[in-house]
């Protein structure tokens, strides 16, 4: 039996890996990209709120990792709007250089102990699933406003025709530019969150997040497969939690934990093989 302390961390934990669903939505599915940058980002939105907590700022170094996530985008846009880099070596090259930078910021230890300094979570006086459900919440809203805004428009119909964009004198270079930028916050957001929830900060914390994120969407989409802007970016956010429950009861199952990543992966494959076998099944009822 699934006990309430175990759906209660699923569901903390899913809130906060939501916000990677979130930016994989914007850069995957809005801007058509993959961005690869996911898992050097995630790991500088631990390292910068690690240090920040521990100097006495935990709530500074939420937008603080914010900011950081956001420099690591716009590298790797400029390595391809400008270097013409394609996007997932483009991602792949900032990841790499990324490792280096995050060390520097956990002062070349590869780990930061939180244990006995405040975080945003002790000194917020309700739970911690109050917390992470208002910052999910927050951010889910304010994702969906920014793509409703005019720059909003143009970043999303750059992923559905650029050269259209092109045509409308757009510049798809900075739409390209400002949508990784908001991505890769979300996930040092989602990385900042997670280190002071664990209160220990890993240079490793953000290997797979890329799986992670892809597995919560497409899990989201193939729940919530049509409707606004708003139902999908709901859908990620669901699917994201529901991807933390399977995780869940695989570990009650006494899976050995070095048999996530495949569980992951299986996870992914299923999700992503759904919508075809479907298609499939339809078109023979027809026949």
């Amino acid at each position: 039996m699934i006990s309430m302390a175990v759906i209660t961390s699923a569901l903390e934990l899913g809130l906060i890996y939501a916000l990677v669903a979130l930016a994989l939505y914007l850069s995957f599915r809005v801007l058509n990209i993959a961005d690869m940058t996911t898992d050097g980002s995630f790991t500088l939105g631990c390292a910068v709120s690690a240090v920040l907590a521990v100097a006495g700022h935990p709530y500074l170094a939420l937008p603080a990792a914010m900011a950081a996530g956001a420099c690591a985008g716009i590298i790797t846009a400029l390595l391809q709007t400008r270097c013409g880099v394609p996007s997932i070596l483009a991602g792949i090259i900032t990841n790499t250089g990324l490792y280096t930078v995050n060390l520097a910021v956990m002062g070349f230890s590869s780990n930061i102990n939180m244990m006995k300094k405040a975080t945003i979570f002790s000194l917020f006086p309700g739970s911690k699933l109050v917390l992470v459900l208002i910052i999910s919440a927050v951010m889910a809203v304010a994702l969906v406003l920014f793509l409703s805004t005019r720059l909003g428009l143009s970043i999303r119909a750059t992923g559905d025709n650029p050269d259209m964009v092109r045509a409308s004198s757009i510049n798809t270079g900075f739409t390209i530019t400002v949508g990784l930028a908001v991505a890769n916050s979300f996930t040092a957001l989602s990385g900042a969150v997670l280190a002071q929830y664990q209160k220990t900060a890993d240079i490793n914390l953000g290997t797979g997040m890329v799986i992670i994120g892809l597995a919560s969407l497409i899990i989201g989409e193939t729940i919530f497969r049509k409707g606004k802007l708003w139902f999908k970016v709901l859908g990620a956010v669901a699917g994201c939690v529901i991807y933390r429950f399977i995780i869940a009861i695989a570990l009650r199952l006494d899976l050995p934990s070095e048999c996530l990543k495949l569980v992951s992966a299986v996870i992914v494959a299923v999700a992503i093989a759904l919508p075809a076998i479907r298609a499939k099944k339809g078109g023979k009822s027809k026949c």
